[in-house]
């Protein structure tokens, strides 16, 4: 490219593993034994294998918690046969630094499931927890006990948390207060704290780890929850669903996100699995927020294998989707890109491209896995280079709203000294040391509160557990509609499309069919079952409208919508789907400025072959069939075989089957799953990025191959199911939905054309 750019401190992370010598013998299987747990090979004997010794929950191995094979047939570190590897029960920081006050019991060390108590001396006040419990984790539960007195000081007294030692007992504005840990801990959080002008301590409260302290999911959730979700906004108040907030990226500015995945031999395989499904659910979680960014996605060990190439966004050549394809599908082994494609190299061109004035308006953030083994040399000065890039030759002081570097050690032993110095964040909240990353998919989905997002309509959960909250997290438009009529029960689908309606079928609410005799199933913390206030079919929806064309049974415009007598509380498992036509549908679809239907619906119905999911009741609350609508040439011969249904006597298939209608069904180009009577009324949808959008909903067949009323079904050569598409009833939906002329519900927002 005509510059020079320094070696990225993430090839410093990595190049060790390639120094080695030959092979000249393999190691050998004596002393390995761990007393208590048990212990793997990551390449049996042979040179480069890490022994890696596992102990039960509450326990660590002793002395080592690895060992790596050398060339040379020797264990580094080697096991010792008089002092064997044992699982040691997790000891916690010694509490009893609390100060004006008592620990009880007093103990030398305390251990997994300790209990202890805290009281002050007469004349001070207790602050934080009475109780505390040492966690599995290395930590105690709640928070710091403080025992203080009001002296007038500035700054409340900031506490010393448990096994470290405090310098400085000055509080008022400007005092500094500096913190160091006792023993083998190390200090995690922030080493020096200033008392502020706001009466707040800078930075955040430090804790005291041994090497087999780690953080759970939850306070990784909350910690980089917090902090991440600020860089997905927009900085000035857009008038839409994000206007109000406090924000990080300017409306004009980039927020570019480079993420790295260690693969060396020291990362287990399911770490490295993990890492991928947390990286899938981080970036389609974001997508949900306004900032649309940009992606680096980097393997690495001695060399690079690039995922993502984050010039391709730049160039608008690389969708979303197919980012998590790749990323899926991604496997090691082919060619890496050597040194030349780094995060620092990256950075340099967009700066080059872009200018040093927009370059002003990017904001950074470098997200790494790794374990921080096999370092050669120091990384820090490259990592200087990195923010020094970004901000010191803009002349931006407050270079911390620029970029984040976010380090998740992960790992059976973790390289503290290492990796902690990596990060730009000074509050502590950008080094995580995780010893399980199984669940921080789930963890990176949680990153957002529902309060953030309640006026996101069809934002689900895209992973199934196959539990049933799972399901209710991944479906939350899901609803059941139950009609009980002179002692028939009727049962069918429908879809919450805002907090007071319920879309569905008119023919699940049949002729004589009151208020009183509908029930609704959605669960949403406040009850299961809701009652229903009204409803209202389609007023062209007339099912007797054809018999004289010889069409027993007519259902074009089956469509109604139910009004509950009470709105569902939105939340992960109850949240509306997104409909056509609207403009929170236009801001799912990430269309910008003045969009409109025509333009929505070209989106999501624009192959003659086009992809699209419905759902059937099972006993574990739903499964997804999958179709494929068969639209333009491809329609007339799918809607043919309605004249195979029963009741129709036309030669004109078009009779019973009008535009307003997608037609599904059949074995060519691949075997859908067929409708049973149970799904009727459900959602037809499709997904775009972390948002569902209906586009139909569940109507007629002409064939019943259902054994029950319900399951996963497959078509058979000439079965086809008619489904009304929702584009062409957008006036009926506007009319009760968007209707602005009440103080009932919330009206919805529909496009003018």
């Amino acid at each position: 490219m005509g510059f020079s750019v320094p070696w990225s401190w993430l090839i410093a992370l990595s190049f060790l593993l390639c120094m080695g010598g030959e092979v000249r013998c393999d190691c050998t299987e004596t002393n390995m034994q761990i007393e208590g747990g048990h212990y793997k090979l990551t390449k049996q004997l042979r040179a480069g294998s890490m022994l890696v010794y596992n102990c039960p929950v509450g326990y660590y191995p002793h002395p080592a918690m690895t060992s790596l094979c050398q060339p040379n047939g020797s264990w580094k570190p080697a096991p010792k046969r008089f002092s064997p590897q044992r699982c040691r029960l997790v000891e916690c920081p010694d509490p009893s630094v609390l100060e004006y006050g008592n620990v009880s019991p007093p103990q030398e060390k305390y251990f997994v499931d300790n209990e202890t108590t805290y009281e002050c001396y007469s004349g001070y006040t207790m602050r934080g927890s009475t109780k505390r419990i040492c966690l599995p984790s290395g930590k105690w539960s709640g928070s710091t006990p403080i025992c203080s007195r009001d002296s007038g000081d500035h700054c409340a007294d900031p506490g010393i948390p448990a096994g470290a030692s405090r310098t400085g007992n000055m509080f008022g504005n400007g005092g500094t207060v500096r913190y160091s840990c006792n023993g083998n801990l190390f200090l995690m959080g922030s080493k020096e704290r200033v008392c502020q002008e706001n009466g707040q301590w800078s930075g955040n409260e430090p804790a005291c780890y041994y090497k087999h302290t780690y953080d759970t999911s939850l306070e990784v959730s909350e910690e980089f929850g917090s902090s991440i979700k600020n860089t997905l906004t927009i900085l000035e108040p857009t008038g839409g669903i994000e206007a109000g907030r406090k924000i990080a990226v300017s409306k004009n500015g980039s927020l570019n996100i480079y993420i790295a995945v260690d693969i060396s031999e020291s990362i287990e395989e399911h770490h490295i699995n993990s890492s991928r499904a947390a990286i899938k659910t981080l970036i389609t979680k974001i997508s949900s927020f306004t900032v649309a960014p940009n992606y680096e996605i980097l393997f690495y060990n001695c060399d690079i294998y690039e995922v993502v190439n984050i010039l391709d966004f730049w160039d608008g050549t690389v969708p979303l989707s197919s980012v998590v394809r790749v990323l899926e599908n991604f496997a090691v082994g082919g060619e890496s890109n050597g040194i030349r494609d780094t995060f620092l190299e990256r950075m340099t061109m967009i700066k080059m491209r872009v200018g040093e004035e927009d370059f002003k308006e990017h904001r950074h953030v470098l997200i790494v896995f790794t374990d921080g083994a096999y370092n050669m040399g120091e990384p820090a000065p490259t990592v200087a280079k990195i923010k020094d890039i970004v901000y010191h030759e803009n002349n931006l002081s407050c270079h911390i709203y620029f970029t984040d570097i976010y380090i998740f050690a992960i790992g059976e032993e973790i390289f503290d000294e290492d990796l902690r110095p990596l990060t730009a964040g000074e509050d502590g909240k950008h080094y995580f040391r995780m010893k399980d990353i199984t669940d921080l998919h789930e963890t990176f989905d949680d990153i957002i509160n529902e309060e953030d997002v309640k006026g996101l309509c069809g934002l689900h959960k895209d992973y199934d557990m196959g539990t049933k909250d799972s399901k209710r997290k991944r479906y939350p438009w899901v609803a059941f509609v139950i009609v009980q009529k002179d002692g028939i029960s009727k049962k069918c689908l429908g879809s919450l499309v805002s907090p007071d309606f319920v879309l569905t079928a008119a023919h699940c609410l049949p002729f004589g069919t009151i208020p009183e005799h509908v029930t609704v199933e959605i669960d949403d913390g406040q009850g299961r079952v809701k009652k229903v206030k009204m409803f209202k079919i389609h007023e062209r929806y007339n099912v007797n409208a054809k018999v004289h064309e010889r069409v027993s049974e007519f259902y074009d415009y089956d469509v109604a919508l139910i009004q509950l007598a009470k709105p569902v509380e939105i939340s992960a498992a109850a949240r509306p789907i997104c409909i056509p036509c609207t403009k929170e549908t236009s801001q799912a679809l990430k269309l910008v400025g003045a969009s409109t239907c025509e333009q929505q619906e070209k989106l999501l119905l624009k192959n003659h072959l086009e992809s699209l999911s419905f759902l059937t009741r099972t006993s574990n609350l739903v499964d997804e069939k999958t179709v494929l609508a068969k639209l333009g040439d491809n329609r007339g011969e799918c809607i043919s075989h309605a004249l195979d249904a029963e009741g129709i006597d036309t030669d004109d298939p078009e009779v019973a089957v009008t535009e307003n209608f997608l037609c599904t069904g059949g074995r060519n180009p691949q075997r859908d799953h067929i409708a049973c009577r149970g799904d009727a009324g459900g959602a037809v949808f499709k997904n775009y990025a972390l948002r569902t959008i209906q586009v139909a909903l569940v109507s007629w067949g002409n064939k019943d191959l259902c054994k029950t009323t319900s399951g996963l079904v497959e078509s058979d050569d000439t079965s086809r199911d008619f489904h009304i598409n929702l584009f062409k009833v957008v006036p009926f939906l506007k009319s009760v939905l968007g209707n602005d002329n009440q103080d009932e519900y919330a009206p919805l927002q529909f496009l003018e054309s």
